[in-house]
């Protein structure tokens, strides 16, 4: 018994059990319930004086909260089933909803349109920046590369001798 720590131990009224299938389930549950209790400890001090609902067990308790959120996973699931998206509206009800003449309504339109035809020139442009900048970067990282290593010739000299062996290949199959 000396491989468990000293706060999950398994009772000794348990040790003297014949050994077997039920003696180690035994000894499970009750490293179980000692895990349990050590960890509720810790973490939740202030529970000790809370009794469970009608007297529950924590095992009925969390029992119920698995079934509990079970059940709502599968609500959800087949809410999503049913729920059915909304139709576009049509032209036609869109243009009596919203009439061309009021000042309002078309104000709005308008300002939505600026924000967002604002918001893409910006995307746009800071696209157009970072690629500038990419392309700048590789320029420089080209221009520094050493052309009298041999290291490099060597590398690509097996880049070359690779694809001329797997064009080779290709042409045999």
């Amino acid at each position: 018994m000396g491989f468990y720590p000293r706060a999950l131990r398994p009772e000794r009224t348990l040790r003297r059990q014949p050994a077997g299938n039920t003696y180690t389930q035994a000894v499970k549950v009750d490293l179980f319930r000692k895990y349990l209790r050590i960890v509720e400890e810790k973490f939740f001090p202030e529970d000790k004086s809370k009794e469970t609902k009608q007297g529950e067990t924590s095992e009925e308790e969390a029992a119920r909260k698995i079934q509990a959120a079970f059940r709502g996973h599968q609500t959800r699931k087949s809410i999503m089933k049913s729920a059915k998206p909304e139709p576009e509206p049509t032209r036609a009800e869109l243009e009596a909803e919203f009439r061309a003449d009021d000042k309002d309504v078309v104000n709005a339109a308008t300002k939505i349109q600026a924000s967002f035809r604002g918001h893409q020139a910006r995307k746009q442009t800071q696209a157009e920046k970072e690629k500038e900048m990419k392309e700048q970067q590789d320029k420089e990282d080209i221009e520094k590369i050493d052309l009298t290593d041999p290291d490099l010739n060597k590398a690509a000299t097996k880049i070359q001798a690779s694809f001329r062996g797997h064009k080779v290949r290709k042409d045999v199959n």
